[in-house]
C-alpha cells in the first residue's frame, strides 16, 4: 500500500472539511414556533400610567411598556394584550367598558401562554384600603393605627368570602378555553414596606401602625391568589421576596411601585416602568423562558 504524501493528506483533509461545511449548510433548519401569548389582567398588568400609552384601547390605560410587552419582546412571542386598568375577575367574562370585549374572549385552544394579575380590584380591595388608610393617616397626623382600628378584618373577610371564589372561577374559565396553555398568575409586588418609614409619610400618608396592617392585607391577598392559582393548575409567580425593598417608599430608581403623592406616574400606587421590567424578568425566570 503506497504511503500517502503530505499533499494527498492535505487534499483529503480539505475535502473532508468542505463536505462537512456543505453538509452543515444544506441541513434542514429546525423550525421555530413562536408562542401564542395572551396577556390578561388589571392595571398592574396593563401598567396604567406608564408611557408610552397603547392608544388602541384608551379606556384601559394600557402601556406598550407593560410586562407582557417585555416578555413578548424577550421571547419573540405573538402577543395579544387585553389587559385593562381597573379590571376585576368578572371582566374576564363580561365587557368592562362599551367596546371592550370580555378578556377571556382572547384566549383560544391555540393559546400557549397566558399571564395575568387579578383580584386586587374585586370588592375595591386596593383602592378602598389605600384611600381609607391614607385619609385616616392624614387625620391622625400619622400616629397610631386608625385604619386598622376602624376596619379591622373587614378587608380580609371580603377577600376570603368573595375574591377567592371569584378567582377560582375566572381561572377555571381560562383553563377551559386553553387546556394546553401555561397560565402564570402573578402576585402583586409590595406597595408598602413591612414596617413604617417616617420619612415616607409625605409620599404615602399612612399612619405608623397602619403600614404593617396594609402590608399584611396585601400578603393575605397574594396568598389567596396563590391558592386559587395552584388549585386550578396555574403557575403562581411570587414577588414577596424579589420585590422586598422596592416598595413605594423607596427612592426613584429603586422603587417598583410609585407612591400615592409626588410620584412620577400619572396613576399612583402602581408599578413604574422599572417595576414592569422586573415583573417581566422574574416571570420569565419562573417559567424558564428567560
Amino acid at each position: 500500500m503506497p504511503i500517502p504524501t503530505p499533499r494527498r493528506v492535505l487534499t483529503a483533509a480539505c475535502a473532508a472539511v468542505g463536505a462537512l461545511v456543505l453538509g452543515l449548510s444544506t441541513a434542514p433548519a429546525q423550525a421555530t414556533t413562536s408562542l401564542n401569548y395572551v396577556a390578561l389582567g388589571d392595571s398592574y398588568s396593563a401598567a396604567s400610567g406608564v408611557l408610552p400609552a397603547d392608544l388602541t384601547s384608551p379606556l384601559c390605560l394600557r402601556s406598550t411598556a407593560n410586562y407582557p410587552h417585555v416578555i413578548a419582546a424577550r421571547t419573540a412571542a405573538r402577543l395579544t394584550d387585553v389587559t385593562c386598568g381597573a379590571a376585576q375577575t368578572k371582566d374576564f367574562t363580561e365587557a368592562q367598558y362599551p367596546g371592550v370585549a370580555p378578556q377571556a374572549d382572547a384566549v383560544t385552544a391555540g393559546t400557549d401562554l397566558v399571564t395575568l394579575t387579578i383580584g386586587g380590584n374585586d370588592n375595591g380591595t386596593f383602592i378602598n384600603a389605600i384611600t381609607a388608610c391614607g385619609t385616616a393617616g392624614i387625620l391622625s397626623g400619622g400616629q397610631g393605627s386608625p385604619c386598622e382600628d376602624r376596619y379591622g378584618t373587614s378587608f380580609d373577610d371580603e377577600i376570603d368570602a368573595r375574591t377567592y371564589p371569584a378567582l377560582k372561577s375566572a381561572l377555571r374559565g381560562v383553563r377551559a378555553k386553553a387546556p394546553q396553555a401555561r397560565v402564570a398568575v402573578l402576585g402583586y409586588p409590595w406597595i408598602t414596606p413591612a414596617t413604617a418609614d417616617p420619612s415616607c409619610f409625605v409620599r404615602l400618608p399612612v399612619a405608623t401602625g397602619d403600614v404593617p396592617y396594609l402590608h399584611a392585607l396585601q400578603a393575605h391577598l397574594n396568598a389567596v391568589v396563590r391558592r386559587a392559582a395552584e388549585e386550578t393548575g396555574a403557575v403562581y409567580v411570587d414577588f414577596a421576596e424579589v420585590s422586598a425593598g422596592h416598595d413605594a417608599c423607596q427612592a426613584v430608581g429603586t422603587r417598583w411601585i410609585e407612591p400615592l403623592l409626588f410620584g412620577q406616574n400619572v396613576v399612583p400606587v402602581h408599578p413604574n416602568a422599572l417595576g414592569e421590567r422586573r415583573m417581566a424578568e422574574h416571570t420569565l425566570s419562573v417559567l424558564g423562558l428567560g
